[in-house]
């Protein structure tokens, strides 16, 4: 199963309104994952944020439902540039 990390920053000045956008994201693309999506904030910068999806079995659908979902909860009004989606797997075990 892959892993989806998504990294962005956001306006410090819309920080409030950001953390409940995002966290209505996170509980529209739990569906998509084995565990509960999460939202962090960089220990030294308090502007950086990462949503972490484990657990991905489509990931392209993954991808097209977080567009979409981002896209409804209007992300953009709160990200400083792009929010930007990298896909991961475990190592192969062999």
């Amino acid at each position: 199963m892959r892993q989806a990390y998504i990294y962005y920053r956001i306006d410090p000045g819309h920080a409030a309104h950001a953390a409940v956008q995002i966290d209505a994201l996170l509980a529209r693309m739990a569906g998509h994952c084995s565990q509960p999506p999460r939202r962090l904030i960089r220990c030294d910068d308090s502007a950086m944020w990462m949503e972490v999806y484990v657990g991905i079995i489509d990931f392209p659908a993954f991808a097209e439902a977080l567009a979409k979902a981002a896209g409804t909860l209007d992300c953009a009004t709160f990200t400083l540039g792009e929010r930007h989606l990298e896909c991961f797997l475990p190592p192969d075990p062999s």
